[in-house]
């Protein structure tokens, strides 16, 4: 006898629709029990294989966990705002509204044809105002509210200002932030309505901040580091640059400790926890006193032992020392490159890269033999003047500077750390 499995297929599942088989209802006599999957983004392509890669895992832990006795909630939605919307929209000339509805409706039909044990009454689209606007409600709550460090909990920033029109800002301490002038109760209440916004920013739980983003002047949007590749945006191929933006911004640092605490009371594989430790990270801090050289050393002192040491000059440091944390991120291919092979230390030296040495931040440098090593891209076709001086500048600081085009690294490797053993010598 054959198997009509279409026909048993078709014939239980509109059983299952019928007696609303999977709907979930209040039953404080079961324990509750929540099984939440990735929303897909409904494409217009519909299901990939890795999306029932995942969802059957678990509706299997979810049907699982129902014949255990548990009141098992296992609902599905979409991810249905976003760039790809837009995109396609924007290709096709079609409302993102009309397309991404019509998308949904093919996931549903191919998810429905798999069988899921999803209650889909409380099915979501992230693209429904009736869902975007408890989103929006969340936020405006996250600004309305700041993080008592002595609570150890968000409080309502009335209660803030009311400490600031009493106390001021004296004594630091929790309420301490970097930036920030101590100030007291009558200089707050001297302070405009703009400047107390403005100290207020800096304690909110939603705040506005500037920060170097990946702009997209073609996409219209701010792109994130694995949305870029080679310095252009992977959807479409367009140039992406690095601009200081305005955006806002969550202080999720605020709850490090809770979340790490948290931890111990989850049920998760120790190996899972330690990943979840390190991304949240814990860093205690120290006070460390450094005494630098002047940055204009007199000629008697060039050439010495000092020059192994950072003399970066004091009024560009802080604005530098973010471009090199940026440079380190985000390094050429070439850098990267360079880097891997000079760090494992196969020349013999501690290097230390993006480094600020007088107004500069070098690509790589070895103190202890004061020599700079710079990799040049073609940008630097327009900038041999600026180069000059920058290696004359150094120069007097006591360094010797050597310098390699990107494809110099790229294709001749070894030649490249030939040379700069040679130099080291």
């Amino acid at each position: 006898m054959e198997y009509d499995f279409t026909g048993i297929e078709n014939k239980w599942k509109a059983r299952w629709e019928t007696d609303k088989t999977y709907k979930v209802t209040e039953d404080t006599s079961k324990p509750k029990y929540y099984v939440l999957d990735m929303f897909p983004y409904p494409s217009g392509a519909g299901l990939h294989v890795g999306h029932p890669l995942g969802y059957v895992a678990s509706d299997i832990y979810a049907r699982y966990k129902r014949l255990k006795g548990f009141n098992v909630l296992h609902p599905m939605g979409y991810d249905a705002f976003g760039l790809p919307a837009e995109q396609y929209a924007i290709e096709t000339g079609t409302h993102p509204a009309i397309t991404t509805e019509k998308a949904i409706k093919k996931f549903r039909e191919q998810m429905d044809r798999i069988g899921f044990s999803y209650d889909w009454n409380r099915e979501v689209k992230t693209c429904d105002p009736n869902y975007y606007k408890w989103t929006q409600w969340i936020f405006l709550k996250l600004f309305k509210c700041w993080y008592n460090r002595e609570a150890g909990k968000a409080e309502p920033i009335e209660t803030l200002i009311k400490r600031f029109e009493t106390e001021g800002l004296q004594g630091l301490g929790a309420l301490w932030r970097e930036g920030i002038e101590p100030f007291t109760a009558a200089e707050w209440k001297g302070y405009t309505e703009a400047r107390q916004q403005q100290i207020l920013m800096n304690y909110r739980l939603a705040y506005l901040s500037y920060a170097e983003v990946n702009w997209c002047e073609a996409l219209g949007t701010v792109l994130a580091n694995d949305e870029v590749k080679d310095g252009k945006s992977e959807r479409g191929g367009h140039p992406v640059v690095r601009r200081k933006m305005r955006q806002w911004f969550l202080r999720i640092t605020e709850y490090a400790d809770r979340l790490l605490e948290g931890l111990e009371k989850l049920e998760w594989s120790e190996a899972l926890k330690d990943m979840q430790r390190n991304w949240i990270g814990r860093s205690e801090g120290a006070m460390v006193k450094f005494y630098l050289l002047s940055p204009n050393p007199s000629p008697p002192d060039r050439g010495t032992p000092h020059r192994k040491f950072m003399t970066g000059k004091t009024e560009v440091s802080k604005e530098n020392l973010i471009h090199a944390k940026e440079g380190r991120t985000n390094p050429t291919k070439a850098e990267s490159v360079l880097w891997e092979a000079i760090r494992t230390k196969k020349l013999g030296l501690k290097f230390r890269r993006q480094h600020l040495i007088d107004k500069y931040i070098v690509d790589f440098v070895c103190l202890q033999k004061g020599l700079v090593v710079e990799v040049d891209g073609e940008i630097h076709e327009l900038t041999k003047d600026e180069d000059a001086l920058r290696t004359q500048v150094l120069s007097e600081r006591g360094f010797k500077v050597i310098r390699f085009k990107n494809e110099e690294v790229l294709s001749g490797l070894d030649k490249v750390l030939f040379s700069i053993k040679q130099n080291l010598s």
